[in-house]
């Protein structure tokens, strides 16, 4: 598992919107399930802001840095990461990728984490990973299977991009362990269940999965489930 809660550094920026209206979202996933509805009377309103994405290479690079760490170790790294480039105000991918490998090892980067920008900087030169503007014209598999070409970057990861940055409303990360906590909390799991059944009963939360997920997330936070 990765992040269980949703949010990270990884997430943070100015500015956002949502791709679909609230309010008719909570209407049709309360009406299609009633365990889901409550849940959501429980927890209270929809609270999810996104926040804006303007250089989709940056926000990646802060994905991969945060990968596996706290928040203030990720965020103490990636501000060294940062510094390497100063006084360039944004992460360039030709710079990262002319960039000897000790020097960004030095920065607190894993062999592993330093492949990995060095593969996601050749990956934005060469068109794999979509322009801003293309990610606002592809559908959410699209951004999935280009992105995930990218070396250290999985499913999971460009999910949080398309709840959080995006304001995609209709997905699922059904592996993530947040959201297979709190559906077995609400549907009376005695154990974890797996992805596949997530996504099988999900069917009927389309397409406001989105929402969905983040009232999963949110049922971990309650004492008592209703």
């Amino acid at each position: 598992m990765k992040k269980s809660s949703g949010r990270s550094g990884l997430f943070s920026g100015a500015g956002g919107g949502l791709g679909f209206d609230p309010v008719v979202a909570r209407r049709a996933l309360a009406k299609a399930d009633a365990e889901l509805g409550a849940l959501m009377r429980a927890v209270g309103p929809f609270r999810l802001e996104p926040d804006a994405i303007s250089d989709p290479f940056a926000s990646l690079v802060e994905s991969i840095v945060y990968q596996q760490l706290t928040g203030k170790a990720a965020a103490t790294i990636f501000g060294r990461v940062k510094a390497i480039y100063a006084p360039a105000r944004r992460l360039d991918p030709r710079a990262v990728l002319e960039t000897n490998e000790e020097r960004l090892r030095a920065a607190g980067l894993s062999r592993g984490k330093t492949e990995a920008l060095k593969d996601l900087a050749a990956k934005t030169l060469d068109g794999t990973v979509p322009t801003i503007r293309e990610l606002h014209r592809l559908g959410d598999e699209e951004i999935v299977e280009r992105l995930t070409a990218v070396r250290g970057i999985g499913r999971w990861t460009v999910e949080m991009m398309l709840i959080f940055r995006l304001g995609r409303p209709d997905v699922m990360p059904a592996t993530d362990y947040g959201v297979r906590k709190g559906y077995a909390r609400v549907f009376r799991k005695r154990t974890l269940p797996e992805p596949k059944a997530i996504l099988a009963h999900s069917d009927r939360w389309r397409p406001f999965r989105t929402m969905a997920s983040w009232y999963l997330w949110r049922a971990n936070e309650l004492d008592e489930i209703p």
